[in-house]
Protein backbone atom coordinates (compact mmCIF):
# COMPACT_ATOMS: atom_id res chain seq x y z
CA UNK A 1 0.00 0.00 0.00
CA UNK A 2 2.99 2.31 -0.11
CA UNK A 3 1.68 3.80 -3.39
CA UNK A 4 -1.27 5.32 -1.55
CA UNK A 5 -0.84 8.56 0.35
CA UNK A 6 -3.26 7.21 2.93
CA UNK A 7 -2.10 3.57 2.85
CA UNK A 8 -0.13 3.27 6.08
CA UNK A 9 -2.95 1.78 8.14
CA UNK A 10 -4.05 -0.72 5.49
CA UNK A 11 -2.63 -4.20 5.02
CA UNK A 12 -4.60 -5.17 1.89
CA UNK A 13 -4.55 -3.55 -1.54
CA UNK A 14 -7.54 -1.66 -2.91
CA UNK A 15 -9.83 -3.67 -5.16
CA UNK A 16 -9.32 -2.58 -8.77
CA UNK A 17 -13.06 -2.03 -9.12
CA UNK A 18 -13.00 0.29 -6.12
CA UNK A 19 -10.12 2.26 -7.64
CA UNK A 20 -12.12 2.66 -10.85
CA UNK A 21 -15.29 3.57 -8.95
CA UNK A 22 -13.68 6.15 -6.67
CA UNK A 23 -11.29 7.88 -9.10
CA UNK A 24 -11.87 11.48 -10.10
CA UNK A 25 -8.77 12.04 -12.24
CA UNK A 26 -10.88 11.52 -15.36
CA UNK A 27 -12.53 14.89 -14.72
CA UNK A 28 -10.55 16.77 -12.07
CA UNK A 29 -7.30 16.76 -14.09
CA UNK A 30 -8.43 20.14 -15.40
CA UNK A 31 -7.66 21.56 -11.94
CA UNK A 32 -3.95 20.89 -12.47
CA UNK A 33 -2.88 24.50 -13.03
CA UNK A 34 -4.73 25.85 -9.99
CA UNK A 35 -3.61 22.92 -7.85
CA UNK A 36 0.00 23.76 -8.64
CA UNK A 37 -0.61 27.45 -8.01
CA UNK A 38 -2.16 26.65 -4.62
CA UNK A 39 0.63 24.22 -3.73
CA UNK A 40 3.33 26.73 -4.58
CA UNK A 41 1.68 29.31 -2.34
CA UNK A 42 1.36 26.73 0.42
CA UNK A 43 5.05 25.90 0.17
CA UNK A 44 5.99 29.58 0.38
CA UNK A 45 3.78 29.95 3.44
CA UNK A 46 5.40 26.90 5.09
CA UNK A 47 8.78 28.44 4.42
CA UNK A 48 7.75 31.82 5.83
CA UNK A 49 6.84 30.22 9.19
CA UNK A 50 9.88 27.92 9.29
CA UNK A 51 8.16 24.58 8.71
CA UNK A 52 10.36 24.05 5.63
CA UNK A 53 13.58 25.80 4.66
CA UNK A 54 13.89 28.43 1.97
CA UNK A 55 15.95 25.99 -0.09
CA UNK A 56 13.30 23.28 0.23
CA UNK A 57 10.63 25.79 -0.75
CA UNK A 58 12.53 26.76 -3.89
CA UNK A 59 13.00 23.13 -4.80
CA UNK A 60 9.30 22.40 -4.39
CA UNK A 61 8.15 25.50 -6.27
CA UNK A 62 10.52 24.97 -9.18
CA UNK A 63 9.70 21.28 -9.50
CA UNK A 64 5.97 22.01 -9.41
CA UNK A 65 6.52 24.50 -12.22
CA UNK A 66 8.14 21.78 -14.34
CA UNK A 67 5.35 19.32 -13.54
CA UNK A 68 2.77 21.91 -14.56
CA UNK A 69 4.52 22.49 -17.87
CA UNK A 70 4.58 18.74 -18.55
CA UNK A 71 0.87 18.44 -17.79
CA UNK A 72 0.13 21.34 -20.13
CA UNK A 73 2.05 19.54 -22.87
CA UNK A 74 0.04 16.37 -22.24
CA UNK A 75 3.00 14.42 -20.85
CA UNK A 76 1.40 13.32 -17.58
CA UNK A 77 -0.13 9.83 -17.60
CA UNK A 78 -3.36 9.64 -15.60
CA UNK A 79 -3.93 6.48 -13.54
CA UNK A 80 -6.87 5.46 -11.37
CA UNK A 81 -4.46 4.17 -8.71
CA UNK A 82 -3.54 7.77 -7.85
CA UNK A 83 -7.23 8.73 -7.68
CA UNK A 84 -7.15 12.47 -8.36
CA UNK A 85 -5.13 15.37 -9.68
CA UNK A 86 -3.77 16.22 -6.23
CA UNK A 87 -2.16 12.82 -5.75
CA UNK A 88 -0.83 12.76 -9.31
CA UNK A 89 1.00 16.03 -8.76
CA UNK A 90 2.22 15.16 -5.28
CA UNK A 91 3.40 11.70 -6.36
CA UNK A 92 5.27 13.20 -9.29
CA UNK A 93 6.86 15.74 -6.95
CA UNK A 94 7.98 13.06 -4.48
CA UNK A 95 9.35 10.90 -7.29
CA UNK A 96 11.60 13.78 -8.32
CA UNK A 97 12.76 15.31 -5.04
CA UNK A 98 12.05 12.61 -2.46
CA UNK A 99 11.52 13.60 1.18
CA UNK A 100 11.44 17.30 0.36
CA UNK A 101 8.37 16.61 -1.75
CA UNK A 102 6.79 14.72 1.13
CA UNK A 103 6.87 17.90 3.20
CA UNK A 104 4.52 19.81 0.89
CA UNK A 105 1.34 18.40 2.40
CA UNK A 106 2.28 19.63 5.88
CA UNK A 107 -0.68 21.37 7.58
CA UNK A 108 -2.92 20.61 4.63
CA UNK A 109 -5.60 18.04 3.79
CA UNK A 110 -7.07 17.20 0.44
CA UNK A 111 -10.29 18.57 1.94
CA UNK A 112 -9.09 22.17 2.17
CA UNK A 113 -6.83 21.68 -0.84
CA UNK A 114 -9.66 20.78 -3.22
CA UNK A 115 -11.87 23.56 -1.86
CA UNK A 116 -9.04 26.01 -2.57
CA UNK A 117 -8.54 24.58 -6.06
CA UNK A 118 -12.22 24.92 -6.82
CA UNK A 119 -12.28 28.53 -5.67
CA UNK A 120 -9.20 29.39 -7.71
CA UNK A 121 -10.69 27.75 -10.79
CA UNK A 122 -14.09 29.34 -10.22
CA UNK A 123 -12.51 32.74 -9.75
CA UNK A 124 -10.94 32.41 -13.20
CA UNK A 125 -14.21 31.04 -14.65
CA UNK A 126 -16.17 34.05 -13.39
CA UNK A 127 -13.69 36.36 -15.10
CA UNK A 128 -14.14 34.44 -18.36
CA UNK A 129 -17.94 34.54 -18.18
CA UNK A 130 -17.96 38.22 -17.31
CA UNK A 131 -15.80 39.00 -20.33
CA UNK A 132 -18.07 36.98 -22.63
CA UNK A 133 -21.19 38.67 -21.28
CA UNK A 134 -19.52 42.02 -21.90
CA UNK A 135 -18.90 41.06 -25.53
CA UNK A 136 -22.51 40.00 -25.97
CA UNK A 137 -23.72 43.30 -24.50
CA UNK A 138 -21.50 45.15 -26.97
CA UNK A 139 -23.04 43.21 -29.85
CA UNK A 140 -26.55 44.25 -28.81
CA UNK A 141 -25.59 47.88 -28.20
CA UNK A 142 -23.92 48.05 -31.61
CA UNK A 143 -27.19 46.83 -33.14
CA UNK A 144 -28.93 49.87 -31.67
CA UNK A 145 -27.06 52.10 -34.09
CA UNK A 146 -27.81 49.85 -37.09
CA UNK A 147 -31.49 49.60 -36.19
CA UNK A 148 -31.86 53.14 -34.80
CA UNK A 149 -34.99 53.99 -36.81
CA UNK A 150 -36.69 50.60 -36.71
CA UNK A 151 -39.92 50.27 -34.74
CA UNK A 152 -41.04 46.84 -33.56
CA UNK A 153 -44.27 45.60 -32.03
CA UNK A 154 -43.86 44.76 -28.38
CA UNK A 155 -45.68 41.66 -27.18
CA UNK A 156 -47.39 40.38 -24.09
CA UNK A 157 -48.82 36.86 -24.13
CA UNK A 158 -47.29 36.71 -27.65
CA UNK A 159 -50.02 39.16 -28.70
CA UNK A 160 -49.19 42.56 -30.19
CA UNK A 161 -49.32 45.16 -27.43
CA UNK A 162 -47.47 48.47 -27.93
CA UNK A 163 -44.77 49.66 -30.31
CA UNK A 164 -41.20 50.19 -29.14
CA UNK A 165 -37.95 51.13 -30.83
CA UNK A 166 -35.88 48.11 -31.88
CA UNK A 167 -33.10 49.37 -29.63
CA UNK A 168 -35.42 48.92 -26.67
CA UNK A 169 -35.43 45.19 -27.36
CA UNK A 170 -31.66 45.05 -27.66
CA UNK A 171 -31.11 47.04 -24.46
CA UNK A 172 -33.56 44.80 -22.60
CA UNK A 173 -31.09 41.96 -23.12
CA UNK A 174 -28.23 44.19 -22.06
CA UNK A 175 -30.06 44.76 -18.78
CA UNK A 176 -30.52 41.03 -18.24
CA UNK A 177 -26.88 40.30 -18.96
CA UNK A 178 -25.82 43.17 -16.71
CA UNK A 179 -27.70 41.57 -13.83
CA UNK A 180 -25.93 38.32 -14.68
CA UNK A 181 -22.58 40.10 -14.45
CA UNK A 182 -23.54 41.71 -11.15
CA UNK A 183 -24.63 38.35 -9.73
CA UNK A 184 -21.29 36.83 -10.71
CA UNK A 185 -19.45 39.76 -9.11
CA UNK A 186 -21.43 39.32 -5.91
CA UNK A 187 -20.81 35.57 -5.95
CA UNK A 188 -17.10 36.31 -6.26
CA UNK A 189 -17.16 37.94 -2.80
CA UNK A 190 -17.92 34.54 -1.24
CA UNK A 191 -15.65 32.66 -3.61
CA UNK A 192 -12.71 34.82 -2.62
CA UNK A 193 -12.50 33.53 0.98
CA UNK A 194 -9.52 31.20 1.49
CA UNK A 195 -10.22 27.63 2.71
CA UNK A 196 -6.55 26.57 2.82
CA UNK A 197 -5.24 25.91 6.31
CA UNK A 198 -8.47 24.42 7.63
CA UNK A 199 -6.84 21.01 7.06
CA UNK A 200 -9.18 18.01 7.30
CA UNK A 201 -11.82 19.61 9.55
CA UNK A 202 -10.24 20.85 12.80
CA UNK A 203 -7.35 23.02 11.66
CA UNK A 204 -3.82 22.18 12.77
CA UNK A 205 -1.53 22.40 15.79
CA UNK A 206 1.31 23.46 13.50
CA UNK A 207 2.25 27.12 13.36
CA UNK A 208 0.93 28.37 10.02
CA UNK A 209 0.00 31.75 8.59
CA UNK A 210 -3.26 31.49 6.69
CA UNK A 211 -3.29 35.22 5.95
CA UNK A 212 0.02 34.86 4.17
CA UNK A 213 -1.49 32.10 2.02
CA UNK A 214 -4.45 34.37 1.29
CA UNK A 215 -2.11 37.19 0.29
CA UNK A 216 -0.09 34.95 -1.99
CA UNK A 217 -3.20 33.62 -3.75
CA UNK A 218 -5.07 36.91 -3.90
CA UNK A 219 -7.91 36.01 -1.55
CA UNK A 220 -9.72 38.79 0.30
CA UNK A 221 -10.12 36.96 3.59
CA UNK A 222 -9.68 33.64 5.39
CA UNK A 223 -12.50 31.20 6.21
CA UNK A 224 -13.17 31.40 9.95
CA UNK A 225 -14.48 27.89 10.72
CA UNK A 226 -12.45 24.84 9.73
CA UNK A 227 -15.42 22.51 10.16
CA UNK A 228 -17.48 24.58 7.76
CA UNK A 229 -14.66 24.72 5.20
CA UNK A 230 -14.60 20.95 4.76
CA UNK A 231 -18.28 20.75 3.89
CA UNK A 232 -18.92 24.12 2.25
CA UNK A 233 -19.95 24.14 -1.39
CA UNK A 234 -22.35 27.05 -1.08
CA UNK A 235 -20.06 29.08 -3.32
CA UNK A 236 -20.27 26.43 -6.02
CA UNK A 237 -24.05 26.09 -5.81
CA UNK A 238 -24.40 29.85 -6.01
CA UNK A 239 -22.09 30.09 -9.00
CA UNK A 240 -23.92 27.31 -10.86
CA UNK A 241 -27.22 29.07 -10.17
CA UNK A 242 -25.75 32.28 -11.63
CA UNK A 243 -24.74 30.29 -14.70
CA UNK A 244 -28.20 28.75 -14.95
CA UNK A 245 -29.82 32.19 -15.02
CA UNK A 246 -27.41 33.23 -17.79
CA UNK A 247 -28.54 30.12 -19.65
CA UNK A 248 -32.20 31.00 -19.07
CA UNK A 249 -31.64 34.51 -20.44
CA UNK A 250 -29.87 33.10 -23.49
CA UNK A 251 -32.66 30.59 -23.97
CA UNK A 252 -35.35 33.28 -23.87
CA UNK A 253 -33.45 35.32 -26.45
CA UNK A 254 -32.99 32.23 -28.63
CA UNK A 255 -36.68 31.39 -28.41
CA UNK A 256 -37.70 34.90 -29.45
CA UNK A 257 -35.39 34.94 -32.44
CA UNK A 258 -36.43 31.44 -33.47
CA UNK A 259 -40.00 32.74 -33.65
CA UNK A 260 -38.95 35.92 -35.40
CA UNK A 261 -37.18 34.11 -38.23
CA UNK A 262 -40.22 31.98 -39.08
CA UNK A 263 -42.24 32.76 -42.19
CA UNK A 264 -45.19 33.50 -39.92
CA UNK A 265 -43.31 36.34 -38.19
CA UNK A 266 -40.82 37.26 -40.90
CA UNK A 267 -39.04 39.73 -38.61
CA UNK A 268 -35.51 38.36 -38.84
CA UNK A 269 -33.08 36.65 -41.16
CA UNK A 270 -30.22 34.69 -39.63
CA UNK A 271 -26.85 34.56 -41.39
CA UNK A 272 -26.13 31.34 -43.26
CA UNK A 273 -23.02 30.81 -41.12
CA UNK A 274 -25.24 30.32 -38.06
CA UNK A 275 -27.91 28.11 -39.62
CA UNK A 276 -28.03 24.59 -41.00
CA UNK A 277 -30.03 22.85 -43.73
CA UNK A 278 -32.28 19.87 -44.04
CA UNK A 279 -31.17 16.49 -45.33
CA UNK A 280 -34.38 16.16 -47.34
CA UNK A 281 -35.90 19.65 -47.77
CA UNK A 282 -33.57 21.75 -49.93
CA UNK A 283 -35.20 25.11 -49.13
CA UNK A 284 -34.66 24.98 -45.38
CA UNK A 285 -32.51 27.31 -43.28
CA UNK A 286 -32.92 25.99 -39.77
CA UNK A 287 -32.06 28.02 -36.64
CA UNK A 288 -30.27 25.02 -35.14
CA UNK A 289 -27.67 27.06 -33.27
CA UNK A 290 -30.35 29.04 -31.45
CA UNK A 291 -32.29 25.85 -30.80
CA UNK A 292 -29.21 24.28 -29.23
CA UNK A 293 -28.63 27.36 -27.07
CA UNK A 294 -32.22 26.97 -25.92
CA UNK A 295 -31.78 23.23 -25.43
CA UNK A 296 -28.47 23.41 -23.60
CA UNK A 297 -30.05 25.65 -20.95
CA UNK A 298 -31.82 22.53 -19.68
CA UNK A 299 -28.47 20.95 -18.84
CA UNK A 300 -27.35 23.95 -16.82
CA UNK A 301 -30.65 24.09 -14.93
CA UNK A 302 -30.15 20.39 -14.23
CA UNK A 303 -26.68 21.11 -12.86
CA UNK A 304 -28.21 23.40 -10.22
CA UNK A 305 -30.49 20.62 -9.08
CA UNK A 306 -27.61 18.14 -9.08
CA UNK A 307 -25.45 20.23 -6.75
CA UNK A 308 -28.35 21.06 -4.41
CA UNK A 309 -29.47 17.44 -4.12
CA UNK A 310 -25.84 16.43 -3.59
CA UNK A 311 -25.54 18.82 -0.64
CA UNK A 312 -28.94 18.52 0.97
CA UNK A 313 -28.28 15.55 3.26
CA UNK A 314 -24.59 15.78 4.12
CA UNK A 315 -23.50 15.90 7.77
CA UNK A 316 -20.44 17.87 8.81
CA UNK A 317 -17.70 17.75 7.78
CA UNK A 318 -16.23 16.28 4.57
CA UNK A 319 -17.97 13.40 2.79
CA UNK A 320 -16.81 11.72 -0.39
CA UNK A 321 -20.12 12.70 -2.04
CA UNK A 322 -18.47 16.08 -2.61
CA UNK A 323 -16.22 14.54 -5.22
CA UNK A 324 -19.25 14.68 -7.52
CA UNK A 325 -19.56 18.48 -7.22
CA UNK A 326 -17.07 19.09 -10.02
CA UNK A 327 -19.17 17.31 -12.64
CA UNK A 328 -22.05 19.75 -12.23
CA UNK A 329 -19.72 22.75 -12.06
CA UNK A 330 -17.63 21.86 -15.08
CA UNK A 331 -20.69 21.01 -17.16
CA UNK A 332 -22.44 24.28 -16.28
CA UNK A 333 -19.35 26.37 -16.98
CA UNK A 334 -18.46 24.62 -20.23
CA UNK A 335 -22.03 24.82 -21.53
CA UNK A 336 -22.61 28.48 -20.68
CA UNK A 337 -19.19 29.46 -21.99
CA UNK A 338 -19.85 27.68 -25.31
CA UNK A 339 -23.20 29.45 -25.69
CA UNK A 340 -21.72 32.84 -24.85
CA UNK A 341 -18.85 32.36 -27.28
CA UNK A 342 -21.22 31.84 -30.20
CA UNK A 343 -24.01 34.28 -29.25
CA UNK A 344 -22.34 37.62 -30.17
CA UNK A 345 -21.86 36.54 -33.78
CA UNK A 346 -25.56 35.76 -34.12
CA UNK A 347 -26.64 38.90 -32.28
CA UNK A 348 -24.52 41.18 -34.44
CA UNK A 349 -25.06 39.60 -37.87
CA UNK A 350 -28.78 38.74 -37.94
CA UNK A 351 -30.78 41.17 -40.08
CA UNK A 352 -34.17 42.66 -39.26
CA UNK A 353 -36.57 42.34 -42.22
CA UNK A 354 -37.64 45.98 -42.04
CA UNK A 355 -39.97 45.94 -45.06
CA UNK A 356 -41.86 42.95 -43.71
CA UNK A 357 -42.05 44.47 -40.24
CA UNK A 358 -43.27 47.84 -41.54
CA UNK A 359 -45.87 46.25 -43.79
CA UNK A 360 -47.76 44.96 -40.74
CA UNK A 361 -46.64 47.44 -38.10
CA UNK A 362 -49.99 49.21 -37.86
CA UNK A 363 -51.83 45.94 -37.24
CA UNK A 364 -52.91 44.94 -33.77
CA UNK A 365 -54.02 48.37 -32.47
CA UNK A 366 -50.61 49.20 -31.03
CA UNK A 367 -51.80 52.76 -30.43
CA UNK A 368 -54.79 51.79 -28.25
CA UNK A 369 -53.00 52.35 -24.96
CA UNK A 370 -51.73 55.77 -26.04
CA UNK A 371 -55.29 56.73 -27.07
CA UNK A 372 -56.44 55.73 -23.59
CA UNK A 373 -53.69 57.87 -22.06
CA UNK A 374 -54.78 60.76 -24.31
CA UNK A 375 -58.25 60.53 -22.72
CA UNK A 376 -56.74 60.37 -19.23
CA UNK A 377 -54.89 63.61 -19.96
CA UNK A 378 -58.27 65.11 -20.94
CA UNK A 379 -59.62 64.27 -17.48
CA UNK A 380 -61.36 60.99 -18.26
CA UNK A 381 -61.00 58.40 -15.44
CA UNK A 382 -58.64 55.60 -16.40
CA UNK A 383 -61.22 52.80 -16.27
CA UNK A 384 -63.68 54.84 -18.29
CA UNK A 385 -61.00 55.64 -20.86
CA UNK A 386 -60.09 51.96 -21.02
CA UNK A 387 -63.71 51.03 -21.75
CA UNK A 388 -64.11 53.74 -24.38
CA UNK A 389 -61.02 52.62 -26.31
CA UNK A 390 -62.01 48.98 -25.99
CA UNK A 391 -65.35 49.75 -27.67
CA UNK A 392 -63.59 51.72 -30.40
CA UNK A 393 -61.27 48.75 -31.05
CA UNK A 394 -64.29 46.47 -31.30
CA UNK A 395 -65.83 48.87 -33.81
CA UNK A 396 -62.61 48.85 -35.86
CA UNK A 397 -62.53 45.07 -35.84
CA UNK A 398 -66.03 44.91 -37.25
CA UNK A 399 -65.13 47.46 -39.95
CA UNK A 400 -61.70 45.93 -40.57
CA UNK A 401 -59.96 49.25 -40.10
CA UNK A 402 -57.49 50.93 -37.74
CA UNK A 403 -58.12 53.46 -34.99
CA UNK A 404 -56.45 56.15 -37.07
CA UNK A 405 -58.98 55.44 -39.86
CA UNK A 406 -62.01 56.32 -37.70
CA UNK A 407 -63.43 59.75 -38.53
CA UNK A 408 -63.32 62.38 -35.79
CA UNK A 409 -67.13 62.53 -35.34
CA UNK A 410 -67.23 58.80 -34.61
CA UNK A 411 -64.42 59.16 -32.07
CA UNK A 412 -66.23 62.08 -30.45
CA UNK A 413 -69.45 60.09 -30.34
CA UNK A 414 -67.58 57.54 -28.22
CA UNK A 415 -66.19 60.28 -25.92
CA UNK A 416 -66.89 64.00 -26.20
CA UNK A 417 -63.48 64.89 -24.71
CA UNK A 418 -61.78 63.78 -27.92
CA UNK A 419 -60.59 66.72 -29.98
CA UNK A 420 -58.89 67.16 -33.36
CA UNK A 421 -55.49 66.86 -31.73
CA UNK A 422 -56.17 63.14 -31.25
CA UNK A 423 -54.52 62.58 -34.62
CA UNK A 424 -51.18 63.38 -32.98
CA UNK A 425 -51.59 60.34 -30.73
CA UNK A 426 -52.69 57.71 -33.24
CA UNK A 427 -50.43 55.57 -35.39
CA UNK A 428 -47.22 53.79 -34.44
CA UNK A 429 -44.85 56.64 -35.17
CA UNK A 430 -46.85 59.04 -33.01
CA UNK A 431 -46.85 56.52 -30.20
CA UNK A 432 -43.06 56.02 -30.09
CA UNK A 433 -42.62 59.79 -30.16
CA UNK A 434 -45.09 60.23 -27.29
CA UNK A 435 -43.61 57.61 -24.96
CA UNK A 436 -41.48 59.61 -22.54
CA UNK A 437 -41.22 57.98 -19.10
CA UNK A 438 -37.78 56.93 -17.88
CA UNK A 439 -36.96 53.45 -19.17
CA UNK A 440 -39.67 53.48 -21.83
CA UNK A 441 -39.42 52.28 -25.42
CA UNK A 442 -39.95 55.69 -27.00
CA UNK A 443 -37.68 57.22 -29.62
CA UNK A 444 -35.90 59.83 -27.48
CA UNK A 445 -35.75 57.72 -24.33
CA UNK A 446 -34.13 54.81 -26.16
CA UNK A 447 -31.59 57.07 -27.85
CA UNK A 448 -30.59 58.40 -24.43
CA UNK A 449 -30.20 54.90 -23.02
CA UNK A 450 -28.09 53.83 -25.99
CA UNK A 451 -25.70 56.66 -25.16
CA UNK A 452 -25.56 55.52 -21.52
CA UNK A 453 -24.82 51.95 -22.56
CA UNK A 454 -22.15 52.96 -25.04
CA UNK A 455 -20.38 54.88 -22.28
CA UNK A 456 -20.81 52.02 -19.83
CA UNK A 457 -19.29 49.51 -22.23
CA UNK A 458 -16.61 51.97 -23.47
CA UNK A 459 -17.84 51.80 -27.06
Amino acid sequence: MSGKAWGGVFDQPTDARVEKFTESISFDHRLAAVDIRGSQAHARMLSSVGLISAEECSQIVETLEKIGAEIERGQMEWTTELEDIHMHIESSLIARIGDVGRKLHTARSRNDQVATDLKLYLRDAIKVLDGLLHELQKAFVDRCRTDADVVLPGFTHLQRAQPVMAGHYWLAYCEKFQRDRERLADCLKRVNILPLGAAALAGTSLRIDRWESARLLGFDDVAANSLDVSSDRDFLAEAIFCMSLIAVHLSGWAEEWILWCTTEFGFLKLPDTYTTGSSIMPQKRNPDVLELIRGKSARVIGDVQQILVLLKGLPLAYNRDLQEDKLAFFDAFDTVRACLEIAPGIASRAMLQVETINARLEEGFLDATTLMEYLINKGVPMRTAHEVVGKLVRSCESKKCRLVDLPLPELQQACNQIQADVSEFLGVENVVCRLSSFGCGGRLAVAERVTVWRERLSL
